[in-house]
């Protein structure tokens, strides 16, 4: 099968693009010549080339979402999709030994259980690019998550959750429906509807996202959250990094991982962040982590915007 993915990208020059999606889902969705569909293969087909599509950044045709959701809400119907079933993954992070970031070698393997069930929502489902970046800037800058208290806004599989306890952060507060096993700490948490007093028992040193401002009806939601996580005086005055270093702030600090997919959206948020006296800067080429992810040929790491976030108030 990989050689067909290999086709895909050959025909869409370079990429699978919607052209090639296009013409997958014309000639996937008929019956062949005995009349017959494979639909467990074809199925497995739309699975795959949805995940390399939006794992390279790419735009996924709602065509092929809407034939992939359809198949499976026909298992569901079947009883052949279980609401509990998963997929398990395995990411390892490397690190070589002429690393220009880090001078520790640096060998780490995560194991993340994802949904396979997509009715119930696509959160938890996908490892996006965002994510990938996000955990290889956390491993390959451990000294400013050390001892820090993080509260991850958006956890999905938890990946970023799992580096942060690889490093040491004393605590980590993630959005998220399941209790993780992890050694992190779980909580619920509606943006439209969480108040200061929801937060208030929370001290964050640092607060962490990955992808989380895709849709412009949430923008406002979150930037009223990390107002109120960012105030200076929640964190009683401490410095964030080591004295002369580019990561040291006066009070919390957020870094939010993100690919731009849609330029109104992102500026959105950045209208939005500055009408709340939030600093936004782009430091994702001036702290660029280690390539701790050499073999993940699909993963575009030029595509993430890593964004730090400060209260100017």
């Amino acid at each position: 099968m990989q050689v067909f993915y290999l086709v895909c990208r050959k025909a869409g020059g370079g990429s699978i693009t919607p052209h090639v999606q296009n013409f997958l889902l014309e000639n996937c969705t008929g019956t062949n010549v005995d009349g017959r569909q494979n639909f467990t293969y074809t199925t497995t087909i739309f699975k795959r080339i949805i995940s390399e599509v939006e794992l390279s950044s790419s735009t996924v045709i709602d065509g092929l979402y809407e034939e992939f959701a359809q198949r499976m809400l026909s298992k569901a119907k079947d009883s052949l999709l279980n609401k509990t079933d998963h997929i398990y993954k395995e990411i390892s992070f490397l690190s070589s030994t002429n690393d220009d970031v880090s001078s520790r070698l640096i060998s780490v393997v995560a194991r993340l259980s994802c949904s396979s069930n997509m009715l119930e929502g696509d959160t938890g489902c996908s490892l996006w690019p965002s994510s990938l970046f996000l955990s290889e800037f956390i491993l390959s800058y451990p000294e400013i998550f050390s001892t820090k208290c993080c509260f991850e806004l958006g956890s999905g599989v938890g990946l970023v959750g799992i580096c942060l306890n690889y490093v040491g952060a004393s605590k980590e507060h993630s959005e998220v429906l399941k209790e993780s096993k992890n050694k992190v700490e779980c909580k619920y948490l509606s943006w439209e509807h969480v108040s200061e007093s929801d937060l208030w028992g929370y001290q964050p040193d640092i607060v962490l996202g990955a992808d989380i401002m895709y849709d412009p009806v949430c923008v406002p939601h979150l930037v009223r959250v990390l107002s109120m996580l960012l105030r200076r005086n929640r964190s009683q005055g401490e410095n964030n990094g080591k004295s002369g270093d580019e990561f040291q702030t006066e009070g919390p600090v957020a870094y939010i991982a993100t690919v731009v997919r849609n330029a109104e959206t992102f500026n959105c948020f950045a209208k939005a962040a500055a009408d709340a006296k939030l600093s936004a800067i782009n430091i994702a080429s001036s702290a660029a982590p280690s390539n701790l992810l050499p073999y993940m040929l699909s993963y575009d790491r030029s595509s993430v915007q890593l964004l730090k976030i400060t209260s100017l108030s």
